[in-house]
């Protein structure tokens, strides 16, 4: 067994479902140019100087505290599997997922499954530990390489009489076979990597790259004291000594490394009937703490210090399409955390604590109770405030500020942004409202009649409108979006995703807009900014990133530092650079080396050798990417594109006629092995490839435009002028359709056309002197 248990006790936290996003991680030039951003709690100890001293060790003295956490989910979601702690029934229970029948069962006074493992063959599997309590519970295999995968068919821990189902399947609308990631025995459900950080404490993955194999360990195996509170050595020898001698109550740190608890409480304003604090919240130590779990995050370094940054150790998502609706409700699972920074609640001072039992994990009261703490129910619980019977569904504060969303088929979750439902947005954006999710007889439109009938006012959420917009390339994207992004009362993480947003966008406006985002005390805008950079050429990156070599954050050094890379050993950076971005990219490596088992690090370690001009370094690592995880489709596609700057094309058709076996539906890859079949003068069976691209993926423009260029140039220029018009009535505000539509209908002799068209563009941007003199042009030639 690899899995070395240093204090086998019992407990967990919640599942983390993150693959690392694929341009992640970077460095650390130890400058002072900022402070760490108010995170760190004021008075602690040197965390360097503790170590980890085990939940037995704290019990004694902090034994209400320790009563309260038995029985959490902190402290039963992970244990070895006995007749204790197994939920599920395995008395010869049998369940059918498409063609494979699992049965459950027990032997020798352990418990069994009998399933389909890697090679899709029916094989007897021990199980090693449970996972989870409630809702659900889920079991974990242990492999000879130290892996530890979590099955997909889990218990249903709720009784039959509140819905439970029994066992079921994680994907049941899917056919997840043995060659399918999401596959139990895939990377997907890989507990060293997805889970481990975050339901044991003081975790270390201990993956062995040359042998493809794990040696994790874990101080204890549940998120225990330490795992919050951090190593406890320091405090113990602060209470011994004060029992000894009485010394040490001058010690306000008490040995602790970070403080969570504050003297702050909430009163309400006797003027306003709000609520506010006692005290300014000064210090983010408890929100980001809790953070490290409850986001959707990827990690850069393992060794994690209480008190520090986020970011210094992990890198929070952004509302990006796959897992944020437009105006930032939840979509994915994402944990909370991004939730929780949109709202007003967070904006005010409210913590984590203020709702929720820090031992228990329970609330402090009931749903509308643990409001009540602070929302008078005398003005909120009231027919005027929520217009429904009290008591009622839609009676209580989590059905309309709260809604929830359901993940793992039976664990329904809040979103925690707090939001006023805004019907109006909807029909604007697309975007879901509590209204109308309860109400499904009723239309979107019944929903803003109603609240305008009552007056309500509207919450201020500008940014769902200007992310919408820069998602789907609307006209006045960049505008919009550069408003939110130098809002200083929006949300910081909707500050950033505009930013991001940015990248396509830019003009004289939104470099000023980056530019003064990356000097934002907020590190999450200023990562949204450097995510915004990577349109720029090398000259442009370093005047606008070379200081961010030394910001205080990690995350953002090494973004900064990733793409600067390309400059590195040019005569563009500054020699007093140079020692910075060395050392920035040297933390890149290491947490790439982190992330190791993930093809996801080795592809990033590919396109980091290609930036520094090493291509052998870089198919090495594209190639290792592969086989880590044989399905990545972007090795491939990042493998076929460095043959093609070699001079390799049957090598690059080979790997990406691979991937098409492995993904035949990939917009990415068709469109990939499209252009290559175009540049060998294979024009039909490239457009027909780009055709499946664009057909593949009709949101992204890209596609679209260069198959509607590759018609042109094959002269089928009537087909070409109609994939473009639609491609633009989903994509109005893409440039690069407008150019493509001017110059081909100008070509066309369709003036008329191309000047409207043109004249488009112009409004767009009105200072770019290409569009301009394209549209004298076109002028010209009527």
């Amino acid at each position: 067994m690899r899995i070395r248990n240093n204090r086998a006790l019992s407990g967990a936290a919640s599942l983390m479902r993150d693959a690392l996003c694929a341009s992640c991680v970077f460095l650390l030039a130890l400058c002072g140019c900022r402070t760490h951003d108010g995170v760190a709690g004021t008075g602690t100890a040197d965390p360097s100087a503790a170590t980890f001293v085990g939940r037995e060790v704290c019990a004694p003295c902090h034994v209400a505290e320790h009563e309260a956490w038995q029985g959490s989910h902190h402290d039963l979601a992970m244990q070895p599997a006995d007749e204790t702690t197994v939920l599920g029934d395995f008395d010869g229970a049998n369940f059918t997922y498409h063609d494979v029948t699992s049965t459950f069962f027990r032997k020798d006074g352990k418990f069994f499954v009998n399933t389909d493992g890697p090679d899709g063959k029916l094989t007897e599997f021990e199980i090693a530990y449970t996972f989870g309590v409630e809702p659900l519970q889920q079991y974990l295999i242990e492999f000879p390489d130290g892996r530890l995968q979590a099955l997909s068919v889990c218990w249903d821990a709720r009784p039959a009489e509140e819905g439970g189902i029994g066992w079921f399947h994680l994907y049941p609308d899917e056919n997840v076979d043995h060659r399918d990631e999401l596959h139990w025995t895939g990377p997907q459900q890989n507990w060293n990597f997805m889970c481990s950080e975050c339901h044991s404490t003081r975790v270390r993955k201990g993956y062995d790259a040359e042998r493809d194999a794990y040696e994790t360990t874990w101080f204890e195996i549940d998120v225990s004291c330490e795992a919050c509170h951090g190593p406890g050595s320091r405090h113990v020898e602060w209470a011994e000594r004060l029992e000894r001698s009485g010394r040490g109550r001058a010690d306000r740190s008490m040995g602790l490394v970070v403080r969570l608890k504050d003297d702050a409480y909430w009163i309400v304003d006797e003027t306003t009937g709000l609520p506010q604090r006692s005290v300014p919240r000064v210090s983010d130590a408890e929100v980001q703490l809790c953070a490290r779990c409850h986001s959707r995050r990827a990690q850069i370094d393992e060794d994690y210090v209480h008190g520090a940054p986020l970011m210094d150790t992990h890198r929070p998502a952004l509302l990006t399409r796959a897992l944020y609706h437009a105006d930032g409700q939840i979509q994915d699972e994402v944990y909370v955390y991004g939730s929780f920074l949109q709202s007003k609640m967070y904006r005010e001072g409210v913590t984590c604590g203020d709702c929720h039992d820090p031992h228990t994990l329970e609330l402090y009261g009931t749903v509308d109770t643990v409001c009540a703490q602070c929302h008078s129910p005398e003005t909120y619980f009231t027919r005027e405030h929520h217009y429904h019977e009290p008591g009622s569904e839609g009676g209580r504060c989590i059905d309309c500020h709260m809604p929830k969303t359901n993940y793992m088929v039976v664990d329904p979750r809040g979103d925690h942004s707090f939001r006023v439902p805004q019907p109006e947005l909807t029909l604007k954006t697309g975007t879901p409202n509590a209204c109308t999710t309860c109400h499904t007889d009723r239309s979107v439109q019944w929903a803003v009649d109603e609240l305008g009938k009552r007056k309500r006012g509207i919450e201020r959420t500008h940014f769902a409108e200007a992310i919408d917009a820069g998602r789907r390339g609307a006209p006045g994207a960049h505008a919009l979006l550069q408003s939110v992004a130098a809002d200083p009362e929006q949300p910081g993480i909707a500050r950033a995703t505009a930013l991001s947003l940015l990248r396509d966008r830019l003009g004289p406006a939104s470099t000023e807009a980056i530019r003064q985002a990356l000097d934002d005390e907020d590190p999450l805008v200023r990562l949204g900014a450097l995510l915004a950079v990577e349109s720029y050429d090398h000259e442009s990156r370093i005047q606008l990133v070379g200081s961010l070599l030394a910001d205080p954050i990690r995350s953002v050094r090494i973004e900064a530092a990733r793409l600067l890379a390309p400059v590195l050993r040019t005569e563009l950076l500054p020699a007093e650079q140079r020692p910075r971005l060395a050392a920035a990219l040297d933390e890149y490596r290491e947490a790439q080396a982190l992330n190791a088992d993930r093809a996801e690090a080795q592809l990033n370690l590919g396109r980091l050798q290609l930036d520094l001009g090493e291509p052998d370094a870089a198919e090495a690592a594209y190639q290792r990417a592969i086989d880590v995880n044989p399905s990545f489709i972007p090795a491939y596609v990042n493998l076929a594109d460095l043959y093609r700057l070699q001079g390799r094309e049957q090598a690059g058709e080979v790997a990406l006629r691979r991937a098409l076996e492995l993904a035949p539906g990939s917009a990415e890859v068709q469109h990939a092995l499209g252009l290559l079949l175009v540049r060998q003068k294979q024009l039909a069976g490239g457009l027909d490839y780009l055709r499946g691209a664009a057909q593949a993926r009709p949101e992204e423009a890209r596609y679209a435009y260069v198959y509607g260029v590759g018609l042109h140039s094959a002269g089928r220029t009537n087909e070409a002028l109609s994939v473009l018009k639609a491609a633009h009535e989903r994509h109005a505000g893409d440039m690069n359709l407008l150019v493509a539509l001017a110059t081909i209908s100008r070509d066309a002799r369709a003036i008329d056309d191309a000047l409207g068209y043109a004249r488009k563009l112009a409004a767009m941007a009105p200072n770019d002197p290409q569009i301009r003199r394209l549209l004298s042009e076109i002028e010209a030639s009527r």
